[in-house]
């Protein structure tokens, strides 16, 4: 790996920072006191080629990679959290890319990343989140069609998604538990599809989330993601194994934009006569946050690297997970009590990156799931 970054990705960031800086910043505080979804700047971002960007150009996106797409996570996360998940306008996507027939991923992928629709990853339940397999959303094959039933939970772009990829039982007497799923497309607008925002988030309030209710939906046949049944638990932890390194560049760019706040502030701020900066302790803080930053950095760049070399390395993308959800806090937490008393209050940004840091230890899988994942491959 050439740790030295080629004049399209320094640009590539640069573009992407302009843009969160531009576009972010002046509505971001407005946006997560509203609850409210920035789909103009998501447009906006579309035409820029920022959303989808790691979809390859034969499909209408940027072509830029996995790691391409962790830098602009990274870029417009270091803004603010909430509107960075713009970039999600793919989600789910990625599970068509890796598995998808060419005719789903001629339709679906040159959509998403030309702005005309938004998707959605429809895995979780209200009694199934870690627990993948344990989904229980039915698609019963009548004809050429299936019929869907179920309920989804806490799914990003829920509300404001065209389509979604959503984890159904097509094979419930499968022997194995792991065979009993499939992946199907399900479009948001065909009857009996009921999408119900979820308010009162404590973080990432731009984000959409909603729950998904499923009553006798029918979609075709062709809708199957792949060519055959029984494949969607394998489907689903491949695609978990490429938006975790998404998720880990939020996390990075969440830090790193917390530090770069705690360094405004402590070299502005006075106590004693002098700026809290000269403060050993002030430094130490500074410091440990810089040193997590960059390692967590370089594991996100690492394992990015990788998956688009084709070298998916699952121990490696849940160490990346986990250890981008603790920097993310642990930054967020040093920058409000630099901060002090005026980190805890509405008018700086640190306390909107305190809640919205949480969020990067639960979704996608939970810190405790990624220990999981590393210490049971460990010991094969």
């Amino acid at each position: 790996m050439d740790f030295e970054f080629s004049d399209e990705m320094k640009m590539l960031r640069e573009t992407a920072g302009d843009f969160a800086k531009n576009e972010f910043e002046p509505i971001a505080q407005d946006l997560d006191r509203e609850e409210k979804y920035p789909k103009d700047v998501w447009k906006k971002a579309s035409g820029l080629g920022l959303i989808g960007a790691w979809i390859p150009e034969e499909y209408g996106g940027s072509g830029v990679g996995f790691l391409g797409n962790a830098i602009i996570t990274e870029e417009f996360s270091r803004v603010d959290l909430g509107m960075s998940l713009i970039i999600a306008g793919t989600f789910g996507c990625e599970a068509i890319y890796w598995a998808g027939t060419e005719e789903q991923k001629k339709r679906y992928l040159s959509q998403v990343s030309q702005g005309e629709a938004i998707s959605a990853g429809a895995f979780t339940e209200p009694d199934a989140g870690t627990d993948v397999a344990g989904a229980r959303t039915r698609a019963v094959k009548d004809g050429d069609e299936y019929v869907i039933n179920g309920n989804k939970m806490f799914i990003t772009n829920g509300d404001v998604c065209d389509f979604m990829v959503t984890l159904c039982v097509t094979n419930p007497d499968a022997e194995k538990r792991y065979k009993k799923h499939s992946l199907i497309i399900v479009e948001s607008d065909r009857p009996g599809v009921i999408a119900t925002k979820i308010h009162g988030k404590m973080g990432i309030r731009a984000s959409d989330t909603a729950e998904i209710s499923f009553e006798d939906v029918r979609v075709p046949v062709s809708n199957l993601v792949g060519e055959t049944e029984g494949q969607g638990f394998y489907q689903a932890m491949q695609f978990f194994d490429t938006t975790r390194i998404m998720v880990s560049a939020q996390g990075v760019g969440l830090a790193q934009g917390a530090l770069d706040k705690a360094i405004q502030y402590v070299k502005e701020r006075k106590a004693f006569g002098v700026p809290i900066a000269s403060f050993q302790i002030t430094q130490q803080k500074i410091a440990e946050m810089a040193m997590r930053v960059e390692a967590t950095r370089n594991l996100v760049y690492k394992s990015a690297w990788y998956l688009d070399n084709h070298k998916v390395d699952p121990i490696l993308n849940s160490i990346t997970k986990y250890y981008a959800g603790e920097t993310a806090v642990f930054c967020a937490n040093y920058a409000v009590e630099l901060h002090g008393g005026y980190g805890y209050i509405d008018e700086y940004d640190v306390q909107r990156f305190y809640r919205d840091a949480k969020i990067l230890q639960l979704y996608e899988g939970t810190k405790e799931a990624e220990v999981l994942t590393i210490a049971r491959r460990l010991l094969v």
